[in-house]
């Protein structure tokens, strides 16, 4: 990891390959949330034969579970749209409190993080 203590950003290649990884998660994101929002959709129209039979707490907590999925799949897309601004402007991987770089790792695993483990712990 010393070469990440050198350095103050990744390359373009790295960005390009980080851009990549962001885009095919975007992708896969927005599907999810297309998922949640059509089961939404039948369950607010009733289209849900298995739900018209259950009592209407049972499909309230339902609507509520997919609302609150839909909201953290719509924050994590957020999150990833951020992290493509960032490669843009060239400051991706970089951590906002310490100013060092992300491990590759943290990256490949959280690829919208913007703090380091070290950061992250002392918080």
């Amino acid at each position: 990891m010393n070469t990440n203590e050198k350095k103050t950003r990744y390359s373009d290649d790295e960005l390009e390959e980080f851009r990549i990884l962001i885009e095919e998660k975007l992708a896969k994101g927005k599907e999810q949330l297309d998922f949640y929002l059509s089961q939404l959709a039948d369950r607010t129209n009733g289209g849900d034969a298995k739900v018209r039979g259950l009592d209407d707490g049972t499909g309230t907590a339902e609507k509520e579970q997919l609302m609150t999925l839909a909201a953290r799949q719509r924050k994590h897309l957020q999150h990833l749209e951020n992290a493509l601004l960032r490669i843009k402007n060239k400051v991706y991987g970089v951590c906002r409190e310490t100013g060092e770089l992300i491990s590759k790792e943290r990256l490949k695993v959280v690829p919208h993080a913007t703090l380091s483990i070290a950061a992250k712990q002392k918080k």
